[in-house]
């Protein structure tokens, strides 16, 4: 690991560190929380997705949307407005929006292939994203003079590492970077997030092998073509069979840093809670 003890961790000049775990267990809030302190740099993997990677192709979607309405389209055509996404920290819904869920169309959901095709854009631009990790870090220091760095990942990560791979070379590459930190949510956290997701279902990202599985059982349970199926239906169908997916992976991904839990990144006020908080958890 990047710091072998809790001594070099305290110690160290630059602290590093990497975030991962399902979403919404923590990985946004303590990197606000770290940023807020101004000793942090945060750099976000779905901002850096949705700015450089998919930028382009998210606006065009919202342009080819606003094409089809003929009071805008005389606008663009004229070049009478500009349409592009506002994509923040805070607010990544135009990745989410881009990506989009299988089903009906006029339920507003895509058919499969495009769904796809979709799917495996975000998973090559958010390898690239991550891979960028290294040159944020050093960009951070040397632009900014940021002392100390986080790179806060999608839930998703854990779908695109060979985890029964001790050499994978993402991980490989990001754990010479960074401290990988998982933020693990016990099971009151997952039926939280099955609650949460259920009333307000939002767009993922899946491992190919996983979706065309998941995709396939949805058809045969309900009995249904796939041009009739619901779409927030199907990813509510989806979600919690995602948690069981990832879990596993996640805690292979750990064996390259160390393991928090979502209580423990809840209860953090400060940047020096976060020192004690991995100090704590590295070896002694």
């Amino acid at each position: 690991m990047l710091y072998a003890n809790a001594a070099e961790w305290r110690s160290a000049p630059r602290r590093k560190v990497l975030v991962f775990g399902m979403s919404g267990l923590g990985k946004t809030h303590l990197s606000s929380l770290l940023r807020a302190s101004g000793d942090w740099f945060h750099y976000s993997i779905d901002y850096r997705i949705g700015t450089r990677y998919l930028g382009e192709t998210i606006a065009d979607n919202a342009k080819a949307e606003a094409m089809k309405v003929s009071f805008l389209r005389e606008l663009l055509l004229s070049d009478s407005i500009y349409i592009g996404s506002n994509i923040t920290f805070d607010n990544l819904s135009p990745v989410a929006t881009w990506l989009g869920k299988p089903g009906a169309a006029e339920k507003g959901g895509l058919a499969m292939p495009e769904y796809a095709a979709r799917q495996e854009a975000f998973r090559r631009a958010e390898i690239a994203a991550l891979e960028d990790t290294g040159h944020f870090a050093r960009r951070a220091k040397a632009l900014y003079d940021y002392p100390h760095f986080i790179c806060d990942t999608g839930g998703s990560i854990c779908e695109w590492v060979d985890v029964d791979d001790p050499k994978d070379p993402l991980m490989t590459t990001l754990s010479a970077e960074c401290l990988p930190v998982w933020i693990k949510g016990d099971e009151a956290h997952t039926q939280e997030l099955v609650r949460r997701f259920d009333k307000a279902p939002k767009p993922m990202a899946y491992q190919p092998e996983f979706l065309a599985r998941v995709w396939q059982e949805y058809l045969e349970e309900k009995d249904i073509a796939p041009e009739r199926v619901d779409p927030d239906d199907f990813i509510r169908f989806t979600y919690a069979k995602a948690l069981a997916h990832r879990q596993p992976r996640y805690a292979a991904m750990a064996r390259w840093g160390v393991t928090v839990t979502a209580d423990q990144v809840a209860a953090l006020r400060t940047q020096d809670d976060f020192t004690d908080l991995i100090a704590g958890v590295l070896p002694g």
